[in-house]
């Protein structure tokens, strides 16, 4: 049977924090499960911004020269699975991980003739992590945490994404590491991801 293939972007620019711990828990447990996994920084790419030009559409490809942008495109495109791991940047997710999503929405959904969506990651699984230093329940109650997560649940559900699996976590000022519940939750998110 084929190994399953993980992707994670990790959109925090921490190497130690919260994020980055969510991430090294989802990352064991997946090979402890057998599958294969990528990393992805999303902070250490070099991404140039979308021009808007929306040639992409037509030509279903970008215009803008080579960049990591492709080259993510073309991992997820590989992978049976998605882990986007944001840290809350003002209810929303960091500018470098919307750049990112910009430069590879041709690759993510099309359109039809009117303009709908049409997914093209149908059948593949995703989880979404993010933190906020706003202390629980107020990172939700207050679209922190869950502003990052519902910017990149439009992102993902809109290309055909599953989303098996919510983590959000609150207080990181207070609360600097993971606690062994939140470390089963990521845990639990990997089994989902490779049903």
């Amino acid at each position: 049977m084929k190994k399953k293939n993980l992707l994670i972007l990790n959109a925090s620019p921490r190497a130690k924090g919260n994020i980055s711990q969510m991430v090294d828990t989802i990352k064991a447990e997946a090979l402890a499960q057998g599958a294969e996994v990528e990393v992805v920084r999303v902070g250490t790419l070099c991404v140039k911004p979308c021009m808007g030009c929306m040639r992409c559409r037509t030509e279903e490809r970008c215009v803008l020269p080579e960049d990591d942008a492709q080259r993510v495109l073309a991992m997820i495109c590989r992978a049976d699975a998605l882990v986007v791991a944001s840290p809350c940047y003002w209810g929303n997710i960091p500018g470098t991980l919307k750049l990112l999503f910009d430069r590879m929405v041709y690759g993510l959904m099309g359109e039809n003739a009117v303009g709908f969506p049409i997914p093209l990651h149908r059948g593949k699984r995703c989880a979404l992590l993010s933190t906020s230093t706003t202390p629980w329940p107020f990172n939700i109650l207050m679209h922190q945490s869950s502003g990052a997560i519902r910017a990149v649940k439009e992102i993902c559900g809109y290309s055909g994404f599953k989303i098996v699996a919510k983590i959000e976590k609150g207080g990181t000022k207070q609360h600097t590491e993971l606690s062994e519940r939140e470390k089963n939750k990521c845990r639990r998110a990997v089994r989902r991801l490779l049903k």
